[in-house]
């Protein structure tokens, strides 16, 4: 057995065995790399590609276009060798700075997706039908989940192994806690689980304790018996637990459950039994509970707020969906999904965004989290005039993506000053990029000012590293 030598070797070794057809190219989009698959297609040599533009390679090729707009294109078609094929064209980020991009041929052509979509169909058929309903229509079949697991989207290594947890809590029958910030895709998780259960063909019941006044509450969640109170519907009401038997629960904003409340959920949970408002029947429910909030449960547990026997009984499985600071690296691939998807919603050719731009998103907060993005994306593609958006192109309003500490160099969460907007002269002829340097400089030479010339204070003032301010110094030419 041959050992392998190096890195570079065990690299070549994979991409040559793949059956995809790779293609690496610099961010001037030359030609860094091609594997076996993607020469023996387009029947050339290693040797006669390597160095040369893509475009001069590869007819129909868009890698330029994804090093021009920082956005990766999943699941297009290409027509290569006078056949339709399905591509990834996926930019390659480094330290907030694009630096090539990887092209992957995934089918060598639109009919081999044909033949897997029937081969589903097929398996979906039989998995779904008796012997007697063999022949029903494809519309007989089940209707699509809403969502799946792997469609909370990103890259990263957290989301990756988040991913990996979820598919083994779909797995089992316990209770999930989900937590994290507000706009983090909770619902959609809870929802992935659901539907990669075994209790797919059942109810998804989804309850928001936030959204409903704490005095009825329980008759939404436990339902009501006929004559239970004034005005109650004639044979009574199911309640949101019941309607979910043989399904999942999902319960919205957990936290905000009255400690009343908690105690009756806890014993749904310890009996799997309910009992209706004004009932004296308890119903038997088998039903999978999924909660979710963006508190923390354990600071509540210590100061009284949430019942501790509660708190263990719901947080057996605990998944954590990390805010998008914590993971810039999905904002690319989550700004192509939704582009794609609001400019298909208002009816209007895909929209991309400059590599200026996406480094610009890439770098802010996002304390609204997926939410505040996909509310931007649909901005962005709500007012362009063309389906190429620079940085001129942003609205007034968005002038907070201006304003983020990131893009006056912190790099740690260091306190910052309060940046007045209004103060910035905003010339589209200019472009924002032009404002938005000469309001960073007037900035340091107030903190300056105020300092009396010590760097080291203006630097505390400005809420940056002194070595951040001498670059700027010297940028702005200030020394």
């Amino acid at each position: 057995m041959h050992a392998i030598r190096n890195s570079t070797d065990v690299l070549q070794l994979i991409l040559d065995t793949m059956y995809e057809g790779i293609v690496l190219v610099d961010e001037q989009g030359h030609i860094l790399e091609m594997n076996q698959a993607y020469l023996k297609l387009l029947d050339m040599e290693r040797d006669a590609v390597i160095g040369r533009h893509v475009t001069d390679v590869i007819e129909n090729t868009r890698m330029h276009k994804v090093l021009e707009t920082g956005i990766p294109e999943r699941g297009h078609l290409q027509q290569l060798q006078g056949h339709d094929m399905i591509v990834h064209r996926i930019p390659i980020w480094q330290d907030g700075k694009m630096i090539g991009a990887l092209g992957v041929l995934i089918f060598e052509s639109i009919g081999e997706l044909y033949r897997i979509i029937e081969r589903t169909q097929e398996i979906l058929r039989s998995d779904n039908a008796g012997p007697s309903d063999l022949r029903q229509d494809v519309e007989t079949i089940p209707q699509r989940r809403a969502y799946t697991i792997d469609e909370t989207i990103g890259q990263s290594q957290s989301i990756m192994l988040l991913k990996q947890m979820a598919k083994k809590a779909a797995k089992t029958p316990v209770t999930v806690l989900i937590t994290g910030e507000s706009g983090t895709g909770k619902e959609v998780m809870a929802q992935g689980i659901h539907y990669e259960s075994n209790r797919a063909n059942g109810p998804f019941v989804s309850v928001n304790c936030a959204a409903i006044p704490e005095n009825l509450l329980e008759t939404e969640l436990f339902g009501y018996d006929d004559g239970a109170f004034t005005g109650a519907k004639k044979g009574g009401k199911p309640g949101q637990i019941e309607l979910a038997h043989m399904g999942t629960l999902f319960l919205d904003e957990i936290g905000d459950m009255p400690v009343n409340m908690q105690a009756k959920l806890l014993r749904v949970l310890e009996e799997r039994e309910i009992q209706r408002v004004g009932g004296i029947t308890k119903r038997y429910v088998n039903t999978r509970i999924i909660s979710a909030t963006n508190r923390d449960l354990e600071q509540m547990v210590q100061k009284g707020q949430f019942r501790e026997d509660l708190y263990y009984r719901l947080n057996i499985i605990r998944l954590h969906l990390p805010p998008l600071r914590e993971r810039r690296e999905d904002i690319p691939v989550l700004l192509a999904f939704y582009l794609e998807e609001v400019s298909k919603r208002l009816q209007k050719s895909l929209v991309h965004l400059s590599s200026d731009v996406v480094g610009l998103l890439v770098r802010y907060d996002w304390p609204g989290n997926i939410r505040e993005l996909v509310h931007t994306v649909e901005v962005l593609v709500s007012l362009a005039d063309s389906n190429h958006i620079t940085i001129s192109d942003f609205p007034p309003h968005l002038t907070k993506f201006f304003a983020s500490p990131y893009d006056l160099g912190v790099t740690e969460r260091t306190p910052t000053p309060n940046v007045d907007v209004s103060r910035m002269e905003y010339h589209r002829s200019n472009g924002v990029r032009d404002s938005i340097a000469n309001y960073e400089k007037k900035m340091i030479e107030d903190a300056l000012a105020d300092a009396a010339g010590n760097k080291s204070l203006a630097a505390q003032k400005l809420g940056i590293h002194r070595s951040t301010l001498y670059e700027k110094l010297k940028r702005y030419n200030l020394n």
